[in-house]
Formats: C-alpha cells, sequence, structure tokens
C-alpha cells in the first residue's frame, strides 16, 4: 500500500476472508485459501480501489506481485516460498 515502486513480496493475512485495494497504485494477484492452504478463490490482476467482500471457509488471504497466480488453479494446495 501507498508504493509506487513495483512491487515484489507478497503479504499473507491470517483470518481474513475479505480485502480492499484502496490507496494502492497498480494491480495485485489474489488467493484466498481455506485453513489447509487449499485455493478456494483467485483474483488476478485485481486493480487499485476494488473490493473482495467476506467469502466463505477462507482463512488466509495472499497478496502477491502481478503474475505470481498464474500456474494457481482452484483446489491447489498453496504453499508459501
Amino acid at each position: 500500500m501507498f508504493r509506487r515502486k513495483k512491487i515484489d513480496f507478497g503479504l499473507c493475512f491470517p483470518k481474513c476472508n475479505s480485502i480492499h485495494t484502496f490507496f494502492m497504485f497498480q494491480a495485485i494477484d489474489v488467493v484466498m485459501t481455506d485453513i489447509n492452504h487449499q485455493i478456494k478463490y483467485i483474483y488476478p490482476k485485481l486493480k487499485p480501489w476494488k473490493i473482495i467482500s467476506p467469502k466463505r471457509n477462507v482463512y488466509y488471504t495472499y497478496e502477491l506481485p502481478l503474475g505470481s497466480a498464474n500456474n494457481l488453479k482452484i483446489n491447489d494446495i498453496f504453499k508459501e516460498y
């Protein structure tokens, strides 16, 4: 948030089932998983000033650099590196 440089790292938000991209200057990829890290939702190229409303069965929300979610699919197990 508030960064004009290219985003080159991801953030993990436990116990988070909704997000917004207010005050961001660039698009990001968002991945939402259950408590076992099974992917439930993928939002590639989420633009600034958008809202993802609360989702059922989501425990972790990951904000990732643009392009990071290209090879991910629903029901895959998301592994943090």
